[in-house]
C-alpha cells in the first residue's frame, strides 16, 4: 500500500507555481492576467516574481472581464495571454470569453486553482465541479496532481506547460484550461518569501530575448509538429493528390470573410490573393471585417449587399473560392447558396466546417499560401480569360454606381445617424490605425455602408459567437498590443461590460470608444418585431397580441422586451472611472472629437441617433436602390 505524500508547505507551493509560470515562459508565455483569490495565491505571488523579469502582469477584479482582455491580447499577438483565478465560481466567469475563443479560433490559456480531490463533493467552502465549466469549448483540459500542485516534479510541470501551449497552438487555435488543485498552506511569510526569491535570483534573471516572426514559439511549435506530407505539399510545383481545383480560365468570385490572423499574418495572404486575381481575373467580395477593402493593388467589393438585393443578371459567381468564416450578409449567403458553379473554401489552419450551411464546398485547411503553392506551374502562365474580365467589369461597374449613389445619400453632414456614421468613419480615421466593430449593428453598418475609399486598416470584429459580452475589455486587449484602436459600439454592448473601463489604469495603448447612444438594442428595429420594420411598411408602431385570458386585446410591449432602455448616461459613469468623456452635437464634429480623444490613454466620444428613425432609413436606402438607385 502506497504511503500518503508529505504533507505540502507554503514554500512548496509557491516553488510549484514559479516552476510551472517559469516553463510557460520558456514556451513562450509573455502576458498573464491575475484576477483576486486567496487558493490561488501561490500562483499570485509566483507572477509578481516573474514580473521583473519580462512576464507582462495585468491585474483584474473581475474574471470575465480579464478573459475578455486577454481575447484581445491573443486575436493582436497570435500567442495565448493566461489567465489566473481562484476556484469556485471564479471560473463559471471565464465561459463568456472562451466561447468566443473557441468559436473565434483565438489562443487562450485559463490557470485554475482548485480545492484537492479530498475536499471534492464534500460541501467544503467554494469547491464545486469547475473543472467541467470550460471543458465543452476548449481544446484540452490538464489537471495537476489531485493532491496539490506541490506534488508535481520539474519534469511534470514542463509536460503540464508543453502540452497546453501546444494545443493552444494548435489547429485550429483556441482555449485551453490547466486546473491546479492546491492543498494548504498556501500563503508564505514574508521572510521565507524575501530568501526564496534570493535563490531563484540566478534563474529568474534567465533572458528572454525578443524574437522574430519566424522564430517566434508558436512559429518554432507549427513547423515541428505540421505532418511531413503537409510540409511537401507546400513546396511550389508539387501538386498533390486531393488538392481541390479551381480554372482561373472560367469566370469565378472571391468572397473574403473575417481574418481571424494577425495583422502580420494578413499581408502575406493578401499578396497571394493578389496574385490569383492577377492570373484569374474573379473580383474579390470583401467582408467588413476582412482588413481587405482598400488595400493596394487588389480589386475589391464592398457593396455586394446592395448589389445582391437587386441582382443584375451579368453578375453571376460562375466559380466561388471562398476564404475564411463566413460573411455577416446573409444576402451574400443566400446567393452562395444558390451559385450552380464549384465551390472552394480554404481555411487558415482550421480544420472545422465554415460553410455556414450554405452547401458542400471543397475544403482545404491548410491555407491560401499553401494551396495557390500546390497548384501546378502551367497553371499561372497566361492572363486573365476575356469571360473572367467581362464578369470582373460587370461586378466594378455596379460597385461604381452603388458607392456613388451611397456618397449622395449619406452625407457626412448633419445630426448623426448610424449608416452616415459608418460611412464617415473610415475616411476620418488616419491611415492604418485598426477599428473594432461590435457586435449587432455596428459590423452590419459597416460591411453594408461603409466607404471603401478610405485608407486600408485592420477591421476587428468578434463573430465567433457574435455576442456583445466583452466589448470593452475585448477593446482595452487590443489596444494594449496594437498600439492604438478606435471601438465602435452601442450602448448596450457598452453597458454589458462597463467593467472594461478598470483597464485604463493599466493601459498601455490608446484607445477610443465611439459609442452609438441610441437608448436600447438598436439591432432589434431592422426585425419584423414592429409592424412596418423590417419587413417593410410604414414607421414603427406597437403591435398588437391577441386577447389574454379573456381580457381583451393587449399591446405587445418592443422597448421592454427587446430595445431595453436603460437610464444611464455613459458619459459620467465612465467619468467615475477616470476616463474622459465628449458629447459629439452631429457628424461634423466627429473629425475634431477624434483628434481630441487621440490624445487621451481611453477617452469615449457618444453620438446619440434615432434608432427607429435609422431602421426606417435603413429600409429605404435598400428600397430606393431596388427602385433604381438614382
Amino acid at each position: 500500500m502506497l504511503a500518503d505524500p508529505p504533507p505540502p508547505t507554503a514554500e512548496a507551493n509557491l516553488r510549484a507555481a514559479l516552476g510551472l509560470l517559469q516553463a510557460l515562459r520558456r514556451q513562450g508565455l509573455e502576458r498573464l492576467v491575475l484576477c483576486p483569490g486567496s487558493r490561488s495565491a501561490p500562483l499570485a505571488v509566483a507572477a509578481g516574481l516573474l514580473e521583473p523579469w519580462g512576464l507582462r502582469l495585468f491585474t483584474a477584479v473581475d474574471e470575465r472581464s480579464a478573459a475578455f482582455f486577454a481575447l484581445g491580447l491573443g486575436r493582436a499577438g497570435g500567442l495565448p495571454a493566461a489567465v489566473v483565478t481562484t476556484s469556485g465560481s471564479a471560473v463559471a466567469n471565464l465561459l463568456p470569453a472562451v466561447v468566443e475563443a473557441d468559436r473565434g479560433a483565438i489562443p487562450l490559456l485559463l490557470l485554475s486553482a482548485d480545492r484537492p480531490a479530498r475536499l471534492k463533493n464534500r460541501g467544503a467552502n467554494q469547491t464545486v465541479n469547475q473543472e467541467e465549466f470550460l471543458a465543452p469549448c476548449c481544446r484540452l483540459l490538464l489537471q495537476s496532481s489531485p493532491n496539490g500542485l506541490a506534488q508535481e516534479d520539474g519534469a511534470s510541470l514542463d509536460s503540464l506547460a508543453r502540452r497546453a501551449w501546444q494545443a493552444c497552438l494548435g489547429s485550429p487555435l483556441g482555449p485551453v484550461h490547466l486546473n491546479l488543485p492546491m492543498e494548504e498552506p498556501l500563503h508564505i511569510g514574508a521572510e521565507a518569501l524575501e530568501r526564496l526569491a534570493g535563490q531563484w535570483a540566478g534563474e529568474l534573471a534567465l533572458k528572454w530575448p525578443a524574437q522574430s516572426d519566424k522564430e517566434s514559439p508558436r512559429a518554432r511549435f507549427s513547423e515541428a509538429t505540421q505532418d511531413p506530407l503537409d510540409r511537401a505539399l507546400g513546396v511550389p510545383g508539387l501538386a498533390g493528390a486531393g488538392v481541390p481545383r479551381l480554372d482561373p480560365d472560367r469566370p469565378g468570385v472571391v468572397v473574403a470573410g473575417p481574418w481571424r490572423g494577425t495583422a502580420g499574418q494578413l499581408e502575406p495572404f493578401a499578396a497571394g490573393l493578389i496574385r490569383w486575381q492577377r492570373r484569374s481575373g474573379w473580383p474579390v467580395l470583401a467582408d467588413g471585417l476582412s482588413g481587405l477593402r482598400g488595400w493596394p493593388g487588389l480589386t475589391t467589393i464592398s457593396a455586394y449587399d446592395l448589389l445582391l438585393d437587386a441582382p443584375a443578371t451579368d453578375l453571376g459567381p460562375g466559380q466561388l473560392l471562398r476564404l475564411g468564416p463566413m460573411p455577416a450578409s446573409r444576402r451574400l449567403q443566400q446567393w452562395m447558396a444558390g451559385a450552380p458553379g464549384d465551390q472552394l473554401l480554404i481555411s487558415e489552419a482550421d480544420p472545422r466546417n465554415w460553410d455556414g450551411a450554405v452547401g458542400d464546398p471543397l475544403r482545404w485547411s491548410q491555407g491560401l499560401l499553401a494551396w495557390l503553392d500546390c497548384l501546378p506551374r502551367e497553371l499561372w502562365q497566361g492572363l486573365p480569360a476575356a469571360g473572367g474580365q467581362a464578369q470582373a467589369a460587370s461586378w466594378l461597374a455596379a460597385e461604381a454606381h452603388a458607392q456613388a449613389w451611397l456618397d449622395r445619400q449619406l452625407p457626412a453632414t448633419g445630426p448623426a445617424n448610424e449608416p452616415a456614421l459608418s460611412r464617415a468613419l473610415g475616411s476620418l480615421l488616419p491611415p492604418g490605425v485598426p477599428l473594432m466593430l461590435a457586435s449587432s449593428s455596428p459590423v452590419r453598418d459597416w460591411e453594408s455602408f461603409g466607404d471603401p475609399g478610405g485608407p486600408q486598416r485592420r477591421v476587428h470584429g468578434f463573430r465567433g459567437a457574435s455576442g456583445i459580452d466583452g466589448t470593452l475589455s475585448i477593446a482595452c486587449g487590443l489596444a494594449e498590443l496594437e498600439g492604438r484602436l478606435i471601438l465602435l459600439t452601442g450602448d448596450l454592448a457598452l453597458l454589458h461590460d462597463s467593467h472594461g473601463w478598470l483597464w485604463q489604469q493599466q493601459l498601455g495603448g490608446q484607445l477610443t470608444v465611439l459609442l452609438v447612444e441610441n437608448g436600447g438594442g438598436g439591432i432589434f428595429e431592422q426585425l419584423p418585431i414592429r409592424p412596418g420594420v423590417g419587413g417593410g411598411g410604414g414607421p414603427p408602431a406597437r403591435q398588437s397580441a391577441p386577447p389574454i385570458d379573456g381580457q381583451g386585446p393587449c399591446r405587445l410591449d418592443f422597448e421592454r422586451l427587446f430595445a431595453m432602455p436603460q437610464p444611464i448616461r455613459h458619459g459620467p459613469l465612465a467619468a467615475a472611472f477616470g476616463v474622459p468623456w465628449r458629447s459629439l452635437a452631429g457628424l461634423e464634429e466627429l473629425a475634431a472629437g477624434l483628434a481630441w480623444a487621440a490624445s487621451e490613454r481611453l477617452a469615449l466620444l457618444e453620438l446619440r441617433t434615432d434608432r427607429q428613425a435609422d431602421a426606417v432609413l435603413r429600409q429605404a436606402l435598400r428600397q430606393g436602390w431596388r427602385s433604381g438607385g438614382s
